[in-house]
């Protein structure tokens, strides 16, 4: 070689990095749902601690032995993939579950759901739904079993001591239905109790750890969204997609809400699908993962609206109030079919076949 001549090395891709690396990924999105975490333990106290705690520790724990039995160094578990697994399944779990249950689901999401494939960047399934709707189909009691935030426990204490009523508990703990179950069993006596301020700063809303807030969810989310750790393709069309769907359901069979117009009412609907159960953690944390959504835009795109209309039908017409866990791993699966049919085509690619 002459002084002066450029040498190129042929390598495969990506030939050109930006410096993201795994841990830094993962640690970046546990962060972003520092707000959502920290909501949960202000609502919920000691107890969401736990549950997290467990959760985490645990998930480290099965991915270190899985590596270990795998002949692969087992310190990789420590660069934060597990632990974020473990995060959000501790996020999406009723605050009452038990120790062993929290374990049962992190060997799922662990073991089962993501070491059985191959380990990181091989599941087809998220590890944290997929342990989440074990538990919820394994039991069905437990993970329905929802304890009041503990404002909103002595608030309903004090006021029913005061009337001389007999308060409910279960565990030594107060317990209520969901705004999404309460709509769904008693829609008449349920919206005039909604309070959509609840539902959006999430203080006085029973439901799962981790979702009982939609704007310390939708912080964490615009944060992933400036790092540039997610794109907005996914999350939004999850959202508006939910959102339309539900409008137009209720402007076609308008709920009673007392001073409202049939299209308010419709209006006020569609916003309560957004803001309640798990659509806000689901599109913004879960979806967008990336091992189990599309890559291309265009495929991006057409998980997100199928995910949302997943959602909604099952809220609307399924068994379940919630539909979210269900919807983005029924998409998950449908994943390589979508990636193969929206890949764009390659500069100066002909079909022959014509």
């Amino acid at each position: 070689m002459k002084m002066g001549e450029r040498k190129f090395i042929i390598s495969s891709s990506p030939h050109i990095h930006d410096g993201s690396l795994t841990p830094r990924i993962m640690w970046g999105v546990s962060l972003a749902l520092l707000p959502a975490t920290l909501v949960s333990f202000y609502a919920f106290g000691w107890d969401a601690v736990r549950v997290i705690l467990v959760s985490m520790v645990s998930a480290v724990v099965f991915e270190a032995i899985a590596l270990m039995l795998r002949n692969r160094r087992p310190r990789q578990a420590m660069d934060g993939s597990a632990a974020l697994t473990g995060l959000l399944l501790g996020l999406t779990l009723p605050p009452g579950i038990s120790n062993a249950m929290i374990m049962v689901g992190t060997f799922v999401a662990i073991i089962v759901a993501k070491q059985v494939f191959g380990g990181l960047g091989q599941n087809p399934f998220n590890p944290a739904l997929t342990g989440r709707v074990f538990l919820l189909i394994a039991f069905p009691a437990p993970m329905t079993t929802w304890p009041l935030p503990r404002d909103l426990t002595s608030q309903i204490s004090s006021l029913k001591s005061f009337l001389g009523l007999a308060v409910e508990r279960h565990a030594d703990v107060v317990t209520g239905a969901t705004p999404l179950g309460a709509v769904k069993e008693h829609m008449l006596k349920a919206l005039p109790h909604i309070n959509m301020g609840d539902l959006f700063f999430g203080l006085h809303t029973p439901g799962s750890i981790g979702e009982i807030s939609a704007l310390a969810i939708l912080l964490g989310g615009l944060g992933l969204l400036v790092a540039r750790i997610i794109n907005w393709r996914i999350p939004l069309t999850i959202i508006a997609t939910v959102f339309a769907v539900a409008f137009l359901y209720y402007l076609a069979v308008p709920p009673k809400v007392s001073g409202m117009s049939p299209v308010s009412a419709a209006f006020y609907m569609a916003v309560f699908h957004v803001f309640a159960g798990g659509l806000m953690i689901g599109a913004f944390f879960m979806a967008t993962d990336y091992v189990t959504s599309p890559i291309f835009p265009k495929g991006q795109i057409i998980f997100g609206i199928g995910v949302g209309l997943m959602t909604i039908i099952i809220r609307l017409w399924g068994g379940y109030p919630e539909g979210v866990s269900f919807a983005i791993l029924l998409m998950n699966a449908l994943v390589p079919l979508i990636d193969r049919y929206t890949m764009p085509k390659p500069f100066g690619w002909v079909d022959r076949r014509a």
